[in-house]
């Protein structure tokens, strides 16, 4: 179905084939997982091109597809040559947001005159929204991904206390969960206390954790490929009373969002069923970034949960959905729940609490 899927889009745009770089993408249809390799598409077969690391992976992984291995002078360039004139390409579909222009141009020159810029059609994101919607299968894989997760917040509960570091914390989540089943983590782990907690994005520092700090932990893994997400915000002892509120709105603000969520409706209205509480508390200018993303073999895809975004979200749909208020000079709070779009609302694949901790 999803080479199917693949190749009804390039029917549709006029192409004969495709040369696909994203590893996603490769990943997705046809089951490779290596780096540093490329797929041809065409509507007679699937090629993997890779190197000699890869060979003997893309042949076990790759069931449907032949495998052609640079060596010497084949590069990638004389290999995609060979296929363009084997399969007669007129016009070829090409990744233009993953690939340089630099390896494009190369790849051009090998391919011979003939080949110039004409015949090479940027596919922009066309391809990687087919994985928009997920089935049950991948849909399986992220809810045992963001169950490895809430394992390990409850984990790292334990272990949190003042004095230790943020890179301690870090270190802690990503160890759990690589050991109980994850195969890495899924991005760069976020512990941000105190004034660091108002950076949405944090690194993680030698910043020891010290009463009544806020503490923000945004962390996921990739389990079989796929990611999981989710945030969590606590408090280094006692919380103060605008620590309280601030926590009250955000998570007013993500509950109205969780219980409005459905099918049918764009991304930008999803984003406002949160951005209206957290408005209407005026705390509008604090929270700047969109609600959600949606989660997959990458750990942002589209489509998003955001003022701009004008996609209709479909049943199968991923979403993260995390509103937050960050003030500068204070500190800031952001909670994550990874959800699934239904036609009736959402699925949370989260389950950790979500009530105010204090540590």
């Amino acid at each position: 179905m999803r080479v199917q899927a693949a190749r009804k889009l390039l029917e549709e745009k006029g192409l004969d084939a495709a040369f696909i770089a994203s590893p996603a993408n490769i990943r997705y249809l046809s089951g490779f997982a290596g780096t540093d390799s490329y797929l041809y598409l065409s509507s007679k077969r699937q090629v993997i091109l890779t190197d000699s690391r890869y060979t003997l992976q893309a042949e076990e992984e790759g069931k449907d597809c032949e495998v052609r291995t640079i060596k010497g002078e084949r590069v990638y360039g004389v290999l995609l040559k060979e296929l363009l004139e084997e399969d007669k390409v007129k016009r070829l579909g090409f990744e233009d947001g993953v690939m340089t222009w630099q390896f494009v141009k190369k790849l051009q020159e090998a391919a011979g005159d003939k080949w110039g810029e004409e015949r090479w059609v940027p596919l922009g994101e066309e391809l990687s929204l087919l994985r928009a919607v997920k089935d049950e299968g991948e849909i399986e894989k992220l809810a045992r991904a963001e169950q490895i997760g809430d394992e390990a917040f409850s984990y790292i509960l334990t272990q949190i206390k003042p004095g230790i570091t943020e890179l301690e914390i870090a270190a802690k989540l990503e160890y759990y969960m690589k050991s109980h089943g994850a195969q890495e983590k899924g991005f760069d782990t976020i512990a941000a206390s105190g004034l660091h907690s108002a950076m949405p994005h944090a690194v993680p520092s030698e910043k020891v954790l010290e009463k009544g700090d806020f503490l923000t932990l945004d962390f996921g893994c990739k389990y079989q490929g796929y990611c999981s997400d989710m945030t969590r915000t606590v408090v280094i002892g006692k919380a103060g009373e605008k620590q309280k509120e601030i926590y009250k709105i955000v998570l007013e603000a993500q509950e109205a969002a969780l219980a409005g969520l459905r099918a049918g409706m764009t991304g930008a209205e999803g984003d406002a069923l949160a951005r209206k509480v957290i408005e209407e508390a005026g705390c509008g200018d604090y929270f700047g970034h969109g609600l959600g993303h949606s989660v997959g073999l990458e750990i942002h895809e589209k489509p998003a949960l955001s003022p701009k975004d004008q996609t209709i979200l479909r049943p199968g749909i991923i979403e993260t959905v995390e509103p937050g208020i960050y003030i500068p000079g204070l500190g800031g709070v952001r909670i994550e729940d990874m959800t699934v779009i239904t036609e009736n609302g959402i699925k949370n694949l989260t389950s950790s609490p979500k009530e105010l901790i204090e540590l």
